[in-house]
């Protein structure tokens, strides 16, 4: 995907995704063009349930945000769906192709690419290392291959461009030369999704990216997940802040006890009562919206 893509001034809303199902909404609604389908998909540890996905649908070019309690299984499903965990049962396909079995790093390279609630960023390499380490399909990866520097210098000097190029747009190109380990969490969080890029990925799945942010890089990464989109990537994303998945979520999916409960456009899910009540809180009473300036405080 092109990292030159503009984005619009800071603070300004941005158009939501629409007609994205087909038919009454309900849990496992079909989708207009989904980009991933789950079916029967269960994983139990012990006597526990911890997913229990009947059907479910992911719309393309959308941000769809996952939501419950804590133990409702979203991070189980994000493992299960990128092959860092195996299912009892069923299947899932991304575009069309089946991924039942399918390693980690193989759905990487399909176009399916995730970061994890706790960052992965390799603390003894500099961040542009950390960078460079995202690309895939590397001659100088392939032992024969990397005694003979002529056949993949070239190709070392574009990735370290596009590197430079994407670190640049996450503010991170100053950084460039320091240890991953002298990142503080949000910058970490920055680049991690930044090396994500690298992969010029279809699809992003974010685990909790504002878990442990500073709230001064609260909006830089709110900017960056809505570019995603507006680059034709697709983003499904994990968080416990309503608030901003009101603001930047085209598509809510609720899960609790392991299943989908409910599903809907953010407008919709955010006044159903047995959500507010059981998953959301009912007095939540500051706007992220507000603070990050993105919208304009209610008066009262």
């Amino acid at each position: 995907m092109s990292s030159s893509v503009a984005s619009p001034e800071p603070h300004q809303p941005r158009p939501k995704a629409t007609g994205l199902h087909k038919g009454e909404i309900a849990p496992g609604v079909a989708k207009t063009d989904p980009i991933i389908v789950i079916d029967g998909v269960t994983r139990t540890f012990g006597g526990l349930t911890a997913v229990n996905v009947d059907h479910l649908e992911i719309p393309r070019n959308a941000i769809t945000a996952l939501i419950g309690p804590n133990g409702a299984g979203k991070t189980t499903l994000f493992n299960l769906l990128t092959s860092f965990d195996k299912p009892d049962s069923g299947s899932w396909t991304f575009e069309g192709k089946s991924l039942s079995g399918v390693p980690a790093f193989r759905a990487a390279r399909l176009g399916l690419v995730r970061t994890f609630q706790l960052t992965k960023a390799l603390g003894l390499l500099t961040v542009l290392e950390n960078m460079k380490l995202g690309a895939t399909k590397q001659k100088g990866e392939h032992f024969w291959q990397s005694l003979i520097p002529g056949l993949w210098r070239g190709q070392e000097r574009a990735i370290e461009e596009r590197a430079l190029t994407i670190l640049a747009k996450f503010k991170l190109d100053a950084k460039k030369d320091d240890f991953a380990a002298s990142l503080s969490g949000g910058q970490r969080k920055l680049l991690e999704m930044a090396r994500a890029l690298m992969v010029e990925p279809t699809m992003v799945m974010l685990d909790e990216p504002m878990a442990g942010v500073n709230p001064a890089l609260t909006q830089s990464l709110l900017d960056h997940i809505l570019d995603l989109k507006q680059e034709g990537m697709t983003v499904l994303f994990v968080e416990h802040d309503m608030h901003m998945v009101r603001h930047i979520a085209d598509w809510v999916v609720v899960m609790a006890e392991g299943q989908i409960v409910a599903e809907g456009p953010p407008e919709d899910v955010m006044k159903n009562p047995a959500v507010i009540d059981a998953y959301l809180g009912a007095h939540q009473e500051t706007d992220l919206g507000v603070v990050t300036g993105r919208h304009p405080a209610e008066e009262k």
